[in-house]
């Protein structure tokens, strides 16, 4: 059983692992998060055809690993042959999608607290949440910090909620929306991930004046953190979590 206390998570978290150093999303850049000293990081799930829950971020397939398609009309198996690590650098030709156990696994190695984010394909936003959730609530490992699970999608988080009530639940947006409190509300959720661009010293202090965590993405200037921590902000994601950790 996860702990139903919200974990400590860290200031500084590693985006898609450690995107600026590693191909994002692949046990190659959890293992860079980890070298470079971070001690959370975040990543994004969605399912393939044949329903497996896998460490990916976009719809289709092209970006990051040079085949064809979406990944909701692949199984895993023909997924699992494609080559995710070429795209970013000759040297990580080979890494594969990750499946969430497998990225279980190697967080459970390395000591890394995980966001976990569900990134469900389009018409798929409550299958994604029920399984992303009820492979987090059957699998996460005793060792690590419960894990924190985010998404933009509303259904998505309400599925969440319905499986893994006792797993706790971030609303990502682009920007503060009106309606945010009964949003939150009603989806359980104890923090908000903004895109740092939108926010404002105010909305940020009106966010924690209501009780709410606030982290923001992505953050790879120092210089831009230090101000979002001084508004209040409680954490920033970022391509390159070195720049930010202190020294």
């Amino acid at each position: 059983m996860i702990d139903t206390e919200p974990a400590p998570v860290s200031t500084v978290i590693g985006h898609r692992g450690a995107a600026g150093h590693a191909p994002e999303n692949t046990l190659a850049s959890l293992e860079a998060a980890s070298g470079l000293g971070v001690r959370w990081v975040e990543f994004d799930t969605k399912l393939t055809a044949d329903g497996h829950v896998v460490v990916f971020h976009d719809d289709t397939l092209e970006r990051t690993t040079g085949g064809s398609g979406t990944v909701a009309e692949t199984t895993l198996a023909d997924l699992r042959a494609l080559d995710a690590g070429s795209w970013f650098d000759a040297a990580y030709a080979g890494q594969r999608v990750p499946t969430l156990k497998e990225a279980m696994e190697t967080l459970a190695r390395l000591g890394l607290g995980a966001v976990v984010e569900i990134k469900p394909s389009p018409g798929r936003e409550r299958e994604t949440g029920l399984a992303v959730a009820g492979a987090l609530a059957a699998g996460w490992p005793e060792t690590l910090p419960a894990p924190l699970i985010a998404s933009f999608e509303p259904t998505a988080l309400g599925a969440a909620r319905d499986t893994a009530p006792n797993i706790h639940r971030a609303l990502n947006v682009f920007k503060i929306p009106w309606g945010w409190r009964n949003r939150t509300k009603a989806l359980g959720c104890r923090a908000v991930h903004c895109l740092e661009k939108n926010l404002t010293a105010r909305q940020v202090g009106v966010l924690k004046d209501e009780g709410m965590v606030v982290r923001a993405f992505t953050v790879n200037d120092q210089t831009r953190a230090e101000t979002l921590l001084r508004w209040g902000v409680d954490g920033v994601f970022s391509d390159y979590p070195e720049r930010l950790l202190p020294r």
